[in-house]
């Protein structure tokens, strides 16, 4: 089921790799031109991984703050990290997924490498046992194609039971000695595995077993140490925008630092071809990871810039209402102080009013409670005969 499920991943992959090597009629430069479409394929998400690091490795101060706040209380430590990182939109997570990318893409291309009729080609198993016995009939030498036991093939179900390179070399000697059978079969190539001078279907450990100081030799040992090195390269470049406070980027580090030397085992016990993946691969990525940091941080510090001005403009819309509310409040205070005081000088005009009118007539003309009862000018001598 699963090498079912392989060989159906490999198809699209097969299907590009087949394409550059028709353009341009060299493995290796069909295996970098893969590498390339893939990496730009893949661009988009991982230049949406890559800003969501770059704002963690941002973070990583206030990341140390809550760790030292909470250093006795891991589970609020933990609560205070997730919060921030929600409210940041970050997720710690998202830049270790695609980092580990090309190691199922390297797989996938692994099997277009080492079968190369059936995963490079796609044609079936039969088309394999044909060419088997062509070969075989033709009185070639199948040592390097087929299992041996005593002298004979080794046959189960009736399928000649090929060896882990036995598809390359079976290729390599139809395309070298009878390539007129190989074009007689729809979808065939006779591959040549020849690039920049260097066999890609070799393994570089076994030119350091049989080392001589030829280019053919020197170039294939030279892919390894290059395949470390840009790894190496890449590393460095992707550790500069790692965040350090974050536990779990501590561990992705950690991984990042084994992965040279881990393409270097790669690179030197599989076909060169993979090698050149890989070099590609590195290489591409570390001048991807330059340019985005490059990006991503102008761009952050845009955002920042502007978070920063819109708290600053938030902080003085709110300064501004309290002194709006502030000075309302005091007009308020004053209006009822003026209205008091309006109350008072009523009170007090009227107290004025009732005490003139108490005082305003003369006592001559009053009677009794009535001020006015014989007129404001009576004067009772008025006609004095006198």
């Amino acid at each position: 089921m699963f090498s079912t499920i392989g060989y159906y991943i490999c198809i699209p992959f097969a299907w590009l790799v087949r394409l550059f090597y028709n353009l341009t009629n060299s493995y290796g430069m069909a295996i970098i031109l893969f590498t390339l479409v893939v990496k730009l394929l893949m661009l988009p998400f991982q230049m949406k991984s890559k800003k969501s690091m770059m704002r963690m490795s941002r973070m990583s101060g206030r990341l140390q703050e809550i760790q030292k706040k909470y250093a006795n209380n891991q589970t609020k430590q933990a609560e205070e990290v997730q919060k921030l990182y929600a409210e940041e939109g970050v997720s710690p997570m998202s830049g270790c997924l695609w980092s580990f990318l090309p190691l199922p893409i390297m797989l996938a291309l692994y099997s277009i490498i080492r079968q190369p009729i059936t995963h490079f080609m796609t044609l079936s198993q039969d088309v394999v046992q044909q060419m088997v016995d062509v070969v075989t009939q033709a009185g070639l030498d199948v040592s390097k194609i087929v299992q041996m036991k005593e002298g004979a093939a080794v046959v189960r179900d009736g399928v000649t039971q090929l060896l882990p390179y036995g598809q390359i070399d079976l290729v390599k000697t139809i395309a070298s000695q009878m390539p007129e059978v190989g074009e007689s079969v729809p979808g065939w190539i006779n591959v040549n595995y020849i690039s920049f001078g260097l066999d890609m279907a070799a393994d570089p450990w076994s030119m350091v077993k049989n080392f001589s100081f030829t280019w053919a030799a020197i170039g294939l040992v030279l892919i390894p140490i290059l395949a470390g090195g840009s790894q190496l390269l890449f590393t460095k470049i992707s550790m500069k925008h790692q965040p350090s406070a974050d536990p779990s980027a501590a561990s992705a580090n950690r991984m990042m630092m084994f992965m040279p030397l881990f393409s270097v085992y790669i690179a030197f016990t599989m076909p060169a071809a993979l090698g050149i993946y890989w070099i590609a691969q590195s290489g591409f990525s570390a001048v991807q990871e330059f340019l985005m940091g490059k990006f991503f941080n102008k761009k952050l510090e845009e955002e920042e810039n502007a978070r920063y001005e819109a708290r600053q403009a938030e902080r003085k819309r709110k300064m501004e209402e309290a002194k709006l509310l502030q000075e309302q409040q005091r007009q308020q205070a004053a209006q009822k102080q003026t209205l008091k005081e309006k109350q008072q000088a009523a009170r007090e005009a009227k107290a004025a009013k009732a005490a003139r009118a108490g005082t305003a007539t003369t006592e001559a003309g009053r009677v009794g409670d009535r001020p006015y009862a014989r007129g404001r000018a009576y004067k009772p001598d008025r006609y004095d005969e006198t």
